[in-house]
């Protein structure tokens, strides 16, 4: 059985995550007393307790899903005691993923995660950016919707066949969901989000994110970590450090980065975060896939109960 871990970025966020795990493992809590010494305030009464205005800033946003991936593992390696052979993260997660192959110390990732989300957040004046899900159109159709727009649209998130997000200038987003409707996609919606990732925009926090990954101390990872840019997987500092700058204004290729994943013998995923979105990408992706999310109590349960037979 090939076992693969997958850790979701911003969007999962919620209030109150991990809050069922957290009351009965350790591991949970003491995650983030880590996080927050590391950062100098109280994120786990944040999550706790919110306000969700706050969770949902993205410099709050990153550090607090980062905390409750890597507790998640911390659970699922005392109860299940199965260790990865592969990990990938979806945009933000990836840098989950990278604690969990060894490649980044913890507390250092959670600092650093908080310092590329005051960058990004700087990168676009509040109001100018968005993001948008196309639901029902082909990769392609998509793409050349953006490519008709005046201003800056591009594809952001490849996630499944069939689904894509965009991100760009306001005004060139608003448009390119009307050119999806009109050629036939089933859904096409702006997304509540702060801060247009993954696409040109953010160039403007490329400069400062270089000088941050150069200064930290990213290790060999013990297993493949498969990056987002790329789609391949990766364990050389040099080659993680690149592709974590790129993944800033490149798309997020989750639907490759998947199958390169199963094409390599994973044959188990485990979601470690809140919600089940990877999850259900996961089987969009390739049905024969068995794919568990643990993020709450009843979830982690029914994955142990399910990777424990023989």
């Amino acid at each position: 059985m090939g076992l693969g871990f997958l850790f979701p970025g911003q969007g999962a966020q919620v209030v109150g995550m991990v809050g069922d795990i957290g009351a009965v493992e350790e591991a949970v809590p003491r995650r983030f007393e880590e996080a927050s010494e590391a950062l100098g305030f109280d994120l786990g009464d944040i999550v706790g307790n919110g306000p969700a205005e706050r969770l949902h800033q993205t410099e709050i946003t990153q550090p607090a899903l980062l905390t409750a991936g890597v507790a998640l593992l911390d659970v699922w390696l005392r109860r299940n005691g199965a260790e990865p052979e592969v990990v990938a993260g979806h945009s933000l997660g990836e840098y989950s993923a990278l604690v969990a192959a060894g490649a980044l110390e913890f507390a250092s990732a959670v600092v650093l995660v908080h310092e590329r989300g005051k960058l990004m957040q700087g990168a676009v004046p509040a109001g100018q950016g968005a993001m948008a899900a196309i639901l029902g159109l082909d990769d392609d159709a998509v793409e050349a919707c953006c490519q008709d727009m005046d201003g800056t649209v591009t594809p952001a998130n490849y996630n499944s066949p069939g689904q894509v997000v965009i991100a760009g200038a306001a005004d060139a987003v608003a448009a390119a969901i009307e050119a999806c409707k009109a050629r036939g996609a089933r859904r096409a919606v702006q997304l509540d989000v702060s801060v247009p990732s993954h696409c040109a925009l953010m160039a403007p926090a490329s400069e400062p994110l270089a000088q941050l990954l150069s200064d930290a101390d990213i290790r060999e990872a013990r297993i493949p970590v498969v990056q987002n840019y790329s789609a391949a997987a990766a364990t050389g500092p040099a080659d993680i450090r690149d592709n974590l700058l790129r993944q800033l204004v490149s798309p997020v290729r989750w639907s490759e980065s998947v199958g390169t994943m199963a094409r390599s013998g994973t044959e188990v995923f485990v979601e470690c975060g809140p919600g089940n979105v990877l999850a259900g990408l996961a089987r969009r992706i390739d049905r024969s896939l068995s794919v568990h999310g643990i993020g709450t109590l009843d979830g982690l349960e029914l994955a142990l109960e399910a990777c424990l037979e023989p």
